[in-house]
């Protein structure tokens, strides 16, 4: 199976309704907004960040309008400063490429290693989108039902204001 089928078949397993949705490749929000989604729909803002010495890592999830102030997001997480995480790391931690990063990827962080921090705007959102670890989709599911999958890997989301 490849990562796009595991992370849909967790969802079937955890019983979380979904709706997927093909298109074009989307490396960034711009790309995404230029696909006309439903402008109800919460396109997230997916950033996965280390800290200066690389012993931490964080995905960062924000509301896709937000623009994302690593400084501000470093106070919020208590962290030294803040840098956008290597193609490797990427790859290490949540099996993804750069464009394709989202909360469903912690599915392989098996270790627990990645925090987890929503943007607090975001827990009233009906429909939040993200990537299946490939960015040529999205995955449709409520704040409740990703929360759900993040807890099923093991993760706890924390919340944060940006």
């Amino acid at each position: 199976m490849n990562n796009r089928e595991n992370i849909l078949e967790k969802l079937k397993t955890l019983e979380i309704p979904y709706a997927l949705v093909e298109h074009a490749p989307a490396f960034t929000m711009d790309e995404y907004n230029a696909l006309g989604f439903n402008p109800n729909d919460e396109i997230c803002k997916n950033l996965f960040l280390r800290d200066y010495k690389g012993a931490r890592h964080m995905l960062v999830v924000l509301q896709g309008s937000k623009h994302a102030d690593l400084g501000l997001i470093r106070d919020e997480v208590e962290s030294s400063k803040l840098s956008f995480a290597s193609d490797e790391r990427l790859a290490k931690y949540l099996d993804v490429k750069k464009g394709s990063v989202s909360p469903l990827g912690l599915i392989n962080d098996t270790t627990g290693a990645v925090e987890v921090y929503f943007d607090e705007d975001l827990k009233d959102a009906a429909r939040l989108g993200f990537h299946p670890n490939d960015n040529t989709a999205t995955v449709f599911l409520s704040f409740q039902d990703v929360q759900k999958y993040i807890e099923s890997t093991g993760h706890t989301v924390r919340f944060i204001q940006v």
